[in-house]
């Protein structure tokens, strides 16, 4: 499920204010993330995206950009958990994260 209402902010308009090389690792991600399973549900906000399991309390990854320059990712592994943070400037960080993410989407309850 997308969060792609009218007259709302879309993905598209996070793609536009990224820099090469980020823009297609942004892409890259959010399709790794929306096959992690079909109970993925994807909210764009302003200032972030943000990915949960079925409800919204049941966060595991917010994406932001934070210079356009690199992406700043808030992985959750359970509401009780603190976050864990990475910084994704190259494809590299993005597939490193990969593994954090589908291990957090696991384990988010």
């Amino acid at each position: 499920m997308f969060g792609t209402r009218p007259g709302h902010i879309t993905f598209e308009s996070h793609l536009e204010k990224l820099k090469e090389p980020v823009r297609p690792i942004m892409v890259d991600l959010r399709k790794f993330v929306t096959s992690l399973g079909s109970n993925v549900i994807e909210e764009i906000r302003p200032h972030r995206i943000v990915y949960s399991k079925t409800m919204n309390f049941r966060t595991f990854l917010d994406i932001e950009s934070t210079t356009g320059d690199s992406l700043m990712l808030s992985i959750r592994y359970g509401r009780g958990t603190l976050p864990v943070y990475l910084k994704v400037v190259t494809i590299e960080d993005a597939e490193l994260a990969k593994k954090q993410i589908a291990e957090a989407y696991q384990k988010i309850q």
